[in-house]
Order: structure tokens, then sequence, then C-alpha cells
């Protein structure tokens, strides 16, 4: 099957488009104001990262690159650390830090290349993958857009219809990041729902026997010492669309929904009050210290900041 591979002068061209289209560097992509901001600054976003993880890896090209080449399995903290650096730093970084962690994100993801290991869908065994191709990057893409939507509407008032399309309009803009130009991704938000129920319908995603065992590995920690909380695992589990439980192999039944339904009774009683310093990640809190006029940013930040990306401050 044909494939289209994003080059280094290809990502170049989307990024050059996108600095044209930013108003203000100095406050990045979206800026105050944003829906992006709105959302990406929820620490509940965190409720839906397993999902995102597990969706990625059903698509084949995804699951063998963290097989073969990512440290998740042996060092999944330094995994998670070095992802939301990246992540936080293309959502609150001003925009030459954005373009440049696209452009570290591109040179990662160019060395990671290699063969198929199990037949999966339309992938065939011995078949070549390599991660800037441009479908595999789309469809991880997608599942951030959509998990943190989700996650957001898990512990907070959903967004009106308003904010949903101002979010998928954002970030479709932001998808020059990856190497995607705008021009490839579905003009609307219905659009970009009729995609995500007809990929994961499409033999684009298939759970290998190998895949199966790497994401019960994930879910169970991989080789961290402390066992992610049942209550957590319960929740990626009811998150899943019905095909990908199965196609994973996860249980869920009563003890499973009664222990997410029950996280998520008193995740919507007390998230909201939660002061700021707790609610909002630390790279936010950081990026509005410096908006303030504050140089360095207080203990409650570089706190949430080890939390979240290993070291006291981002955007040092």
């Amino acid at each position: 099957m044909p494939v289209r591979m994003v080059s280094a002068a290809a990502l170049e061209e989307e990024l050059a488009r996108l600095k044209c289209a930013t108003p203000n560097p100095d406050v990045g992509v979206f800026g105050p104001g944003s829906a992006n901001w709105k959302v990406n600054r929820e620490s509940a976003l965190f409720l839906s990262a397993g999902r995102a993880a597990l969706l990625q890896l059903a698509h084949p090209w995804v699951a063998n690159a963290i097989a073969q080449h990512s440290r998740t399995l042996d060092d999944p903290i330094g995994r998670f650390h070095h992802t939301f650096r990246v992540m936080f730093t293309l959502s609150f970084g001003s925009l030459d830090q954005a373009l440049d962690a696209a452009r570290g994100l591109h040179r990662l993801h160019q060395s990671i290349q290699g063969a198929i290991t199990e037949t999966a869908g339309r992938f065939e065994q011995g078949s070549f993958y390599q991660a800037n191709e441009a479908e595999a990057l789309t469809w991880v893409f997608a599942t951030l857009i959509d998990s943190s939507l989700l996650a957001y509407k898990l512990a907070l008032p959903p967004l009106n219809q308003a904010e949903r399309e101002q979010y998928y309009a954002e970030s479709r803009k932001s998808a020059a990041l990856f190497g995607i130009s705008p021009a490839e991704l579905p003009a609307d938000l219905a659009g970009f729902e009729r995609y995500l129920h007809s990929a994961l319908q499409s033999d684009m995603l298939r759970v290998s026997a190998g895949t199966r065992l790497l994401a019960h590995r994930l879910q169970s920690g991989a080789g961290w010492r402390i066992r992610p909380p049942f209550w957590y695992r319960a929740l990626t589990t009811q998150l899943l669309p019905p095909r990908f439980r199965q196609e994973f192999g996860f249980e869920y039944g009563d003890r499973e929904r009664k222990a997410a339904l029950r996280a998520l009774r008193w995740i919507r009683r007390i998230y909201a009050q939660l002061p700021p310093a707790m609610r909002f990640v630390g790279p936010y809190n950081e990026v509005q210290s410096r908006l303030g006029g504050r140089t360095a940013a207080g203990l409650a930040v570089r706190t949430s900041n080890r939390v979240w990306i290993g070291q006291s401050t981002l955007f040092a």
C-alpha cells in the first residue's frame, strides 16, 4: 500500500506556514484565551492518557516502534516525563520553543524504523515501518485530540459546541508541528468525528498477539515498581471502544465498571475545587507566572513540574 513519509523539508514547509499564521510568537501557537490552553492545562487529562496510549498501540506501526525502539517498558516514568516535556512545550512554549521541539521530535522519529514482526490488519509481517509516516502520525495526533476532549468532560462540565469546534480548529492548525498539513485533516469537528468512527472500525488498527502482551504490561505499570491503581486501570478499560477491550483482552465486568464509576463520582465532586497549583499542570502555571511578570516559578509550580516532566522548570 502507498505510504507518505514526512521529510525534514516537508516539516519545515509546514512550520513556516504555522509561523506566518501565529500572531503573537511570544505566547506560542495558542496563547491565553485559546481553547487549547483551557483544555490542555488540566491535570485531569491524565484520566485518558492510558486510553490514548492504547489506541495508538492498536496501530501496528506504533506497536512495533514501541516494542523495538522505546524505553517505555524499561523506564515508563522517564518516557512519561519526556513525552509531557515535548507536549507541554508544543502547547505552552513560545513559538520558537514549539518549533524547536517539533524538529527534535521529527529527528527522533526519523531514527525509528524497522520491520513488522506479526501480520496485523493491512500490515504484513516483514513489511517496513517508519515513525514519520503521515497516516500513522495523523492517527496518533487524532487520539490526542479525542482523548483530551473526553478527559475534560469526565472531570468538568463539558465544553459547549462552539468551544469544541474552536479546540479542534486550533488543534488542526497545530498539526504542522507534527509535519501534518491541516489540509490533510478533516475541515471541521464533524468531519473529524467521522474520521475517528471510520478509523476505529478499519483494518488500519489491529491488535496482534505481541501487541496484546505489550498492552497488558503497560496496563500493569510496565517496569515501574508501583502498579497503577485498580480504579485507573478500570477507567482506562471503560474508555476504550468495545472492539479494543476485546482485542486487547482486558477484563471488564461489574467490578471494573463499579470501580470506574466510583472514581468518576469522586473526581467530579472534588476536582473543580482544587487550587490552580494542583489542578493545572506545572508548565501552564509556569507560563502564567512569566506572563504575570514573575521571573521565578514558586515551590508549588516546581513541585508540579517534577511530577509531570521530571524537572523543576520547563522554560528556564
